[in-house]
């Protein structure tokens, strides 16, 4: 793993905050978040995520293969005036425990051998909100990786003990210069 690490770290080797934003899955459906509990941000890059749910209150974790990704997040977070525990790991190797977050959220990558300890690191009600790129696509955005591509409703079948509270994914119907276009979004719940 460390031509993986190598490889993330040259991606991270700068960081501009300016423009970037929580994907959408969370952004468009914080409403669902509780008031309090633990988040983790899985896979975390830069953090965007994270610094969001801190913001909501969240006690907020951010695990990402990428040392330098997480310095940048540190920073950001210290200039922001927020408290994110940052762990470099890789998750294939040490993925969450179970029953340890109230939320998970995944943005932008896809191990799907990790997808059941996903789900069994929420906690009984815990929300999972999960965003990546579609093989089924209208421009060129995202990998062409097939492996990093979900297919067709394949996200729910990725997590099929949680309860689907919002599921989206627009395919190539309509005006293709609109929506959220290349990307499968999940927030799902794990029964209590």
């Amino acid at each position: 793993m460390p031509e993986q690490r190598r490889k993330w770290d040259l991606r991270y080797l700068e960081a501009d905050y300016h423009g970037l934003r929580p994907c959408c899955a969370l952004s468009d459906n914080s409403h669902l978040l509780p008031e309090r509990g633990r988040a983790l941000d899985l896979a975390a890059g830069l953090g965007v995520n994270a610094l969001f749910l801190a913001k909501q209150g969240l006690d907020t974790a951010a695990w990402d293969l990428s040392s330098r990704a997480l310095d940048h997040l540190v920073t950001e977070a210290r200039q922001r005036g927020l408290s994110i525990d940052v762990e470099a790991r890789d998750l294939t190797d040490s993925p969450p425990s179970a029953n340890s977050f109230d939320v998970i959220v995944v943005s932008h990558f896809l191990e799907r051998s990790l997808c059941p300890v996903i789900e069994e690191a929420l906690m009984p009600g815990g929300l999972l909100f999960y965003q990546t790129w579609t093989a089924e696509k209208s421009c060129s955005d995202g990998p062409t990786n097939p492996d990093f591509l979900l297919g067709e409703g394949e996200l729910l079948e990725l997590f099929p003990n949680l309860i689907a509270r919002v599921y989206r994914e627009e395919g190539r119907v309509g005006d293709l210069e609109k929506g959220v276009r290349n990307q499968a979004m999940l927030v799902g719940q794990k029964r209590c």
